[in-house]
C-alpha cells in the first residue's frame, strides 16, 4: 500500500507544472499585452556612461529590472540588436525568471533601420537602404526565436521614416519590405506566429500630419503591420510649433502653479490630438487596427530650445505632470504607452551634459528618483533595491521648495 501511495505521489509531482509563471510567459502574446493596464510599458536603455562602447552588464541590468518591476513595468522597448546590451537584457530577464517564478517581463525588440550612406560623410540616399539592415533583421529573428517567451513584438526601425531624421531616414517601401519579410517568416513557421510586427515612428510618418507623407507605400505598410506604434512629443513642439504652449489671457491672474498646470494639460491634449490624427488617417484608408504609443516623454533639463533660455518647458514638475497625465489617459483608453524613458542616459548627447536628450529618465544617473517617483520612495516601493549599489533616494533631497525654484512659467500669451 505504501508503495502504491508513493507511486501516486511521484506521478502527481511529475505532472504538476513546476513553474506556472513560465507557462503564462509562453501563453502571453502582444495582443494580450498591448492595452492591458496590468502591463505598463516603458522605453529602456541601461547605459551608465557617456559612451555605448561600455555595455551595461547583466548584473547592472538586473538591478534596473527589479526597480522597473517594483513600479509595475512589465514591457520594455529596445532599439537595436547590434550591441551586447540587448542580449544581456534577455539573459538578465531569463535569470530573474528562473530565480523567481513570479517575475514577469516582456520585450518589444527594436531592429534599427538606416538609409544608404547614413551617418557617413557621404550624401544619404533615402530611397536605398544600408547593407547593415539585413544583418539587423536577421539578428532580431534569431533572438526572437531564442527567447519567444520574452520577445512579443518586433519593431522595424525607430523614427526611420520621418523626414527630419535627415542623417538616416528611409522611404516607407524599405520598412514595408522588412515588415513583409517578417510576416512571411511567421507564415512559414520560421518565427512565432503570435509575435506582432510593427514600425515605431513619429505621428507624421503614420499619416497624421502633412499630405506629403500620404503615399501608397505608407498605406501598404499600415495594412501590413499588426498594429501602429506612433510617437508624440509635445515637449519639442513647445519650441517648434508652440500653438498650445503659453498662458491664456484669462489665466494671467492664476497662481504660477495653476498656470503651469493649465499649460501641461494643453500639452497632454496636443499629444492626444496627434494620436487621433493617426487613427483618423488609418481609418480613412479603410483600416481599423490597434494604435499604441511607442514613445512619448518630457525631459527634466535642457540648455537648448526647451530650457530657461527657450520655451521654459523642462523641469521635474512639468515632466512629472506630463507622465501622470499621459498614464491616466492611456490607461483609461486601454492604450499602451511606452514612456521615454526609464533611466537617464548621458551618451545621447555626450558633448553637452545639459542637453535634453540626456535627461528624459524617471531616475537619474545618481540613483535618484525624480519628482514623478517621489511618492514611490515615500511608499517604500524601492526598499531593498539599489542601482549601481546605491539606494534609490529623491532628487533635491526631497525638498519641494527647492525643486520649484527651477520651475519656470512659459512667457508667451495665448489668445483665448
Amino acid at each position: 500500500m505504501k508503495n502504491l501511495i508513493y507511486i501516486i505521489l511521484l506521478l502527481f509531482i511529475s505532472c504538476k507544472p513546476t513553474n506556472t509563471r513560465n507557462l503564462v510567459s509562453k501563453e502571453m502574446t502582444a495582443e494580450k499585452l498591448l492595452g492591458n493596464t496590468k502591463y505598463q510599458a516603458i522605453c529602456y536603455g541601461g547605459y551608465r556612461t557617456q559612451t555605448r562602447e561600455k555595455q551595461p552588464t547583466i548584473t547592472e541590468i538586473k538591478e534596473d529590472l527589479r526597480i522597473l518591476s517594483a513600479l509595475n513595468i512589465k514591457v520594455l522597448r529596445t532599439y537595436n540588436v547590434h550591441y551586447e546590451e540587448v542580449s544581456n537584457l534577455l539573459k538578465a530577464i531569463t535569470e530573474l525568471k528562473k530565480a523567481d517564478e513570479n517575475f514577469e517581463m516582456y520585450v518589444m525588440l527594436g531592429a534599427w533601420i538606416d538609409c544608404k550612406n547614413a551617418w557617413t560623410n557621404l550624401q544619404p540616399i533615402h530611397n536605398e537602404e544600408s547593407e547593415r539592415n539585413a544583418i539587423e533583421i536577421e539578428e532580431a529573428v534569431r533572438l526572437t526565436n531564442k527567447y519567444p517567451e520574452i520577445i512579443k513584438i518586433i519593431a522595424v526601425g525607430n523614427e526611420a521614416m520621418v523626414k527630419w531624421a535627415t542623417s538616416y531616414y528611409v522611404t516607407p517601401n524599405i520598412i514595408l519590405k522588412w515588415v513583409n519579410h517578417l510576416q512571411n517568416l511567421k507564415k512559414e513557421n520560421k518565427l512565432p506566429k503570435q509575435v506582432w510586427i510593427t514600425s515605431s515612428d513619429n505621428f507624421a510618418s503614420w499619416g497624421g500630419h502633412t499630405a506629403d507623407y500620404h503615399v501608397e507605400d505608407l498605406n501598404k505598410l499600415i495594412k501590413a503591420v499588426d498594429y501602429i506604434s506612433m510617437h508624440t512629443y509635445p515637449m519639442h513642439d513647445t519650441h517648434y510649433h508652440p500653438v498650445f504652449w503659453g498662458i491664456k489671457e484669462n489665466e494671467l491672474q492664476l497662481s504660477e502653479k495653476e498656470k503651469v498646470d493649465a499649460s501641461m494639460i494643453r500639452a497632454r491634449n496636443y499629444a492626444i490630438n496627434q494620436y487621433d490624427s493617426v487613427v483618423s488617417y488609418m481609418k480613412s484608408i479603410g483600416v481599423n487596427k490597434p494604435v499604441h504609443i511607442g514613445e512619448t516623454g518630457w525631459a527634466t533639463k535642457s540648455n537648448e530650445h526647451y530650457g530657461n533660455d527657450g520655451s521654459k518647458a523642462t523641469d521635474e514638475y512639468k515632466s512629472a505632470l506630463y507622465y501622470d497625465l499621459m498614464r491616466e489617459w492611456s490607461n483609461k483608453n486601454n492604450i499602451s504607452c511606452f514612456y521615454f524613458e526609464a533611466f537617464d542616459e548621458n551618451w545621447k548627447d555626450a558633448a553637452n551634459p545639459l542637453g535634453s536628450e540626456n535627461h528624459f529618465g524617471l531616475i537619474n544617473l545618481q540613483s535618484q528618483a525624480k519628482y514623478v517617483l517621489w511618492k514611490n520612495v515615500d511608499k517604500g516601493t524601492f526598499n531593498g533595491l539599489t542601482r549601481d549599489g546605491k539606494p534609490i533616494t529623491k532628487t533635491y533631497n526631497g525638498d519641494e521648495k527647492a525643486l520649484w525654484l527651477d520651475v519656470k512659467t512659459p512667457n508667451s500669451v495665448l489668445k483665448n
